[in-house]
């Protein structure tokens, strides 16, 4: 990053934070789950500003080096797993052991806290405040509890997200095209499957069809299969036959279980298979029939092969966008500046348990401040 990048960055971020900076007595403590891109050590700081930072927590397939040793020069930074926040009483006892006593709001990215949360808010020695949620499986995964114990503000379907989302699923296609082409492949004239016609689905499949690509959509949601025909794409009457047909290459797009174990075994030999998200939440590699072999095709592409029968994965079923930064400019500064409005909302309280989003008014604010350093 330029020295001029990094102040204007530096700059817009304190201002953020200035502008919501909750009153002292509001002021919570807060543990952050987080991307830690290179971009990230301002962000992390702003939220920093505005709570008691009392630990980062980076996603493991998403971590720069140099973002990291920055931010462990001010805040903590532990190991996150998913089983750290699966069993109750490891999950408690990480709690209790950062932040023993206080107000707290859990900044999350993907659901992480979702499992042990009824068990956190009764049991925590301090108040668990809320948690804010950024991403849409995240979203699902909270929606859909019959109750929550405590409020969770969502920003994964707030308009400042759209372009974020709009420009991820462009850096998905560039990164799959890029190991394509490694293998002296390419896109163009290719069959493609989409599971998944949101705002990140939809974005991949309208750049492929730009790209020559044959594109076929498949999503459980009727109404989003409608846009997708409208749009011009085919559509899948149902989800084994999107899975089962002859195409090249499937992205998964879903933000949950895109593909089973017994799928894997219908894919067209020689397709590949991409996701946006974890393989944890896409991918039930873990259940693939008994007999595949694996090899790598350079770095970041595994052939799964068995007798008659071979696919290839794309950077290990991870989020393929990261191997090439999954930088969408300056436009993820929109929605973080969005969870730090939303710490601030959290931290004053009188939220009612359930789902919420950041008022209009206050988005309004961060896109106005946002306009102001990058819209020159």
């Amino acid at each position: 990053m330029e020295p001029s990048d990094r102040a204007r960055l530096n700059t817009y971020w304190s201002r953020i934070a200035a502008d919501f900076a909750p009153e002292p007595a509001a002021r919570p403590s807060s543990l952050l789950i987080t991307h830690l891109l290179p971009e990230r050590p301002a962000f992390v700081r702003a939220v920093g500003t505005v709570s008691d930072l009392r630990a980062v927590l980076p996603k493991p397939k998403s971590i720069n080096d140099n973002a990291r040793r920055e931010v462990e020069r001010a805040f903590t930074v532990d190991e996150l797993t998913r089983e750290l926040f699966t069993d109750p009483d490891s999950a408690l006892s990480y709690l209790e052991g950062r932040a023993a006593g206080e107000r707290l709001v859990l900044l999350d990215v993907g659901g992480y806290f979702a499992p042990v949360l009824d068990d956190l808010c009764a049991r925590y020695s301090g108040t668990i405040l809320g948690v804010v949620e950024d991403t849409e499986n995240g979203h699902k995964r909270y929606a859909e509890r019959a109750k929550l114990p405590c409020p969770v503000v969502s920003v994964a379907r707030s308009p400042l997200k759209d372009p974020e989302d709009f420009l991820v699923g462009q850096s998905v296609v560039f990164s799959a095209e890029a190991l394509l082409r490694e293998r002296g492949d390419i896109l163009h004239g290719r069959s493609a499957l989409v599971i998944g016609f949101g705002k990140l689905g939809s974005s991949i499949a309208r750049l492929m069809h730009a790209k020559g690509v044959h594109v076929t959509v498949y999503d459980i949601d009727p109404v989003r299969r409608a846009q997708a025909l409208s749009q011009g794409f085919g559509v899948a009457r149902d989800r084994d036959a999107a899975i089962h047909a002859a195409a090249g290459l499937v992205l998964c797009a879903t933000g949950s279980l895109s593909l089973r174990g017994e799928d894997f075994p219908t894919l067209r030999n020689g397709a590949y298979v991409a996701t946006v998200t974890s393989s944890e939440d896409e991918l039930e590699l873990s259940s693939l029939p008994e007999g595949y072999r694996r090899s790598h095709f350079g770095a970041h592409v595994t052939r799964y092969e068995t007798s008659g029968h071979y696919f290839y994965l794309l950077n290990g079923g991870e989020a393929v966008n990261f191997l090439h930064g999954a930088s969408v400019g300056p436009f993820i500064f929109l929605v973080q500046g969005e969870i730090i409005a939303a710490t601030r909302a959290i931290g004053r309280g009188g939220l009612s348990p359930g789902m919420h989003e950041v008022p209009a008014a206050d988005r309004r604010a961060i896109a106005a401040q946002w306009l102001n350093y990058w819209n020159r």
